[in-house]
């Protein structure tokens, strides 16, 4: 594969589909205003797909066993992403609020951001990505338990369709210790539900 391609597609090729895409809309994708939007198309959906390339499980590799036995809640909240919806293909930008409780080591704080993004980064399912965010903590740390939560802006029912800008989604997926009630009310409260 070279480098202008990407699962035998070629940055050729996505730039044909955006031209067409546009020409379908109705505008001319020959006219002066649009002639380098193909390629910034491209460029942006490497951006905004890199998710694809990254890999959540080395992320989290790098762990750290000196806490002095701490074992209570760590806690990262607000961490903002931007993602796309699997439907439209329109943004879904948000917050999202991780927790979890050590048993033998910690993680980077910039390392549970970096996953976010890493599951932010793909065409999604909010429900999905807060699952996939949850399960590969639980995975590589091992801890007493994790809870995430994601509350985000979903473009699909804010600028089309039923029109409800005003709306927000709440997602929860909680492992270990996080599923029981007194905890589970803990980690709502501090961030703020």
């Amino acid at each position: 594969m070279t480098v202008n391609e990407r699962n035998g597609i070629t940055r050729t090729q996505a730039e044909q589909a955006v031209r067409t895409l546009i020409q379908w809309a109705g505008d001319d994708p020959a006219r002066e205003g649009l002639l380098d939007t193909p390629a910034r198309v491209a460029r942006a959906w490497e951006d905004f797909c890199i998710g694809y390339q990254q890999n959540a499980d080395e992320m989290l590799q790098t762990t750290f066993a000196e806490t002095e036995n701490y074992h209570d809640i760590i806690l990262l909240k607000d961490i903002r992403f931007e993602s796309h919806c699997e439907h439209h293909l329109v943004p879904i930008i948000g917050h999202a609020h991780i927790a979890y409780v050590p048993q033998q080591s910690v993680v980077g704080i910039s390392k549970l951001a970096r996953v976010v993004d890493c599951y932010a980064k793909r065409l999604q399912l909010q429900e999905r990505m807060t699952m996939q965010i949850a399960q590969a903590i639980m995975r590589h740390l091992k801890p007493l338990g994790v809870a995430v939560a994601i509350n985000s802006d979903h473009h699909c029912m804010n600028i089309r369709g039923v029109y409800k800008p005003e709306s927000d989604m709440f997602t929860l997926h909680s492992e270990g210790c996080f599923q029981e009630p007194t905890r589970r009310q803990e980690f709502l409260r501090l961030i703020g539900y």
